[in-house]
């Protein structure tokens, strides 16, 4: 007897691993041509069009929430693998290894997992088959990855450091001097590159250099390099501070006009673009009468009190040009002492 077409499919259907939901009143024949049903690569249950599909990653169906029509299968789950296949003695969440990194020159090779007795030999196998200058970069980088963990900095910051460490060591320029300092050097110039400026303050205080290794260290990558980094300005630093300082986006306005006046009339000759923008921010939360001492904002900016109070004895006598010809002070200028 030959059995129909329909009645075959029936049977192999019946005789998977997995349970296939018919919508209520469509038989096998109207299963058997809807089975297939995608439109240029995309699918769709022909009984609810517009309903987004479940992925079933466990039975490798996609099927319809609404009526339980199965309207694929043999889906591939392309996430990561987690399957263990370490023994009770070792932790292996994963059974490959990590990305490749392009900035080293190690090839594939075989390495052996350091558990039980075998320690010393995974050492020295290390040791055999990666070079000089790969563990040399690898030390660098981790060395990268904690200041920038340290300075909050994003996963540009880190790729562009990297690679200007690579580059550097290429040249061979920086041989001879500290590891940490060159990668404070170079961590200084990427977050300047990517828009992030920082002080070498705030690079000293996320490593045990001085400011003035990491100084020779940054002139040297230049000059190597033949690149540049363009002049660090008050507005590079307005927004992060006072954004920290919770001042709302109106007062950051007024003091980058502050700042930026003060620079323009030649009144604050010789002070550091951060020192002014503090300074910019304390005369502006005396004017708007916002209660932030000049302590809260050096110790957001890495300015000290008194150098504050300086810059801003020196901006005073001009208090009538800094300011926009718009603004309304809610305290008068000519009242104000700067005693807070």
């Amino acid at each position: 007897m030959v059995m129909s077409r329909v009645t075959l499919e029936f049977q192999r259907i019946a005789t998977c691993r997995r349970a296939t939901f018919l919508p209520f009143g469509v038989g096998w024949k109207g299963y058997m041509s809807r089975k297939n049903t995608s439109t240029w690569g995309r699918q769709f249950c022909p009984a609810h069009p517009n309903v987004p599909l479940v992925e079933d990653y466990r039975a490798g169906d996609t099927v319809c929430p609404e009526c339980g029509l199965v309207v694929g299968d043999r889906v591939i789950d392309v996430g990561s693998e987690w399957r263990t296949f370490a023994d009770d003695t070792g932790d292996d969440p994963s059974r490959v290894g990590a990305a490749e990194n392009p900035l080293l020159s190690g090839d594939l090779t075989t390495s052996i997992q350091s558990t039980g007795n075998n320690y010393e030999m995974q050492r020295l196998s290390n040791r055999i088959l990666s070079s000089g200058n790969d563990r040399a970069l690898v030390q660098a980088f981790s060395e990268i990855r904690l200041m920038a963990n340290r300075l909050h900095a994003s996963q540009a910051i880190v790729d562009r450091a990297n690679t200007l460490f690579k580059n550097m060591t290429d040249t061979k320029a920086l041989r001879g001097r500290s590891t940490e300092a060159n990668c404070a050097a170079c961590l200084y110039i990427a977050c300047n590159q990517e828009g992030a400026t920082r002080t070498f303050k705030e690079i000293c205080a996320v490593c045990t250099v001085s400011k003035k290794q990491i100084g020779k260290s940054f002139k040297l990558i230049l000059r190597a390099l033949n690149t540049s980094v363009e002049i660090i300005k008050t507005g590079d630093f307005m927004s992060r501070f006072c954004s920290n300082l919770e001042l709302e986006h109106k007062a950051q306005i007024i003091a980058t006009a502050v700042a930026r006046q003060a620079v323009d009339l030649d009144i604050v000759a010789g002070k550091v673009p951060v020192t002014v923008a503090a300074a910019a921010i304390y005369f502006t939360c005396l004017a708007m009468d916002i209660d932030k001492s000049a302590k809260e904002i050096g110790d957001v900016a890495g300015v000290a009190e008194t150098t504050i109070k300086q810059t801003f004895r020196a901006m005073y006598p001009s208090r009538d040009k800094l300011f926009p010809p718009d603004f309304v002070p809610k305290v008068s200028l000519d009242s104000i002492t700067g005693t807070k």
